[in-house]
């Protein structure tokens, strides 16, 4: 499987955001952007340049597609795939991103990561319906019940990174249950439910062009 092996703080400092990518370290003083609020390299001291219209929409494609993970190749997939759906292309197109099986676990709160939480499910930690579940793109379904691996350490961690994550809002389109460390599928995510952290109307702009 392809990966993005640029150093997680320069990609956010490039995008001059928060994109959580390195885990506690994002939650903490210690974040890069924290410290140096200006993007890599010798000119970076400057600040962030001004853009043209083409390059606003494709840096909020490149800090979209980082947020969540994905090369460009997997990433252009779900806007190719929500083209060919009936209705509203944005919603859908993030309905798909959000529906991964890593994202909701990520969005539970039960890791710190996305990088975590594919470490889990790659190593075969996650189980679906009681189905072991090994791929990080499994699309999640109404009904599904997503579930650890028995395993002491791991409800150990994910635990304690709840308690971290605690403060932040939760999507209403799963239920889950910290003491069981459970998540509960109940529908397909609505406009009301999906995050409004990037703007996907500026990535379908992008990509219909």
């Amino acid at each position: 499987m392809g990966r993005n092996l640029d150093s997680k703080c320069k990609i956010c400092r490039r995008a001059g955001r928060k994109l959580f990518l390195k885990g506690e370290r994002c939650y903490s003083s210690k974040c890069s952007l924290v410290k140096r609020k200006y993007p890599p390299g010798v000119h970076g001291v400057k600040g962030y340049p001004k853009l043209s219209e083409h390059g606003g929409l494709l840096k909020e494609k490149q800090n979209m597609k980082n947020f969540y993970g994905l090369l460009e190749r997997q990433f252009k997939n779900y806007f190719k795939r929500a083209k060919k759906e009936k209705g509203d292309q944005g919603i859908i197109f993030l309905s798909f991103l959000e529906r991964r099986l890593d994202n909701v676990l990520y969005r539970a709160g039960f890791f710190i990561s996305r990088h975590k939480v594919r470490q889990a499910i790659n190593h075969g930690l996650i189980v679906v319906n009681d189905k072991l579940i090994d791929i990080p793109s499994y699309e999640v379904k109404v009904g599904d019940l997503i579930k650890l691996k028995t395993k002491e350490s791991l409800l150990k961690e994910v635990k304690d990174t709840i308690s971290k994550r605690y403060s932040e809002t939760l999507p209403l389109w799963f239920n889950i249950d910290k003491e069981k460390i459970e998540i509960k599928i109940l529908k397909m995510p609505a406009e009301e439910d999906l995050p409004k952290e990037f703007d996907v109307r500026s990535v379908i702009e992008l990509y219909s062009r």
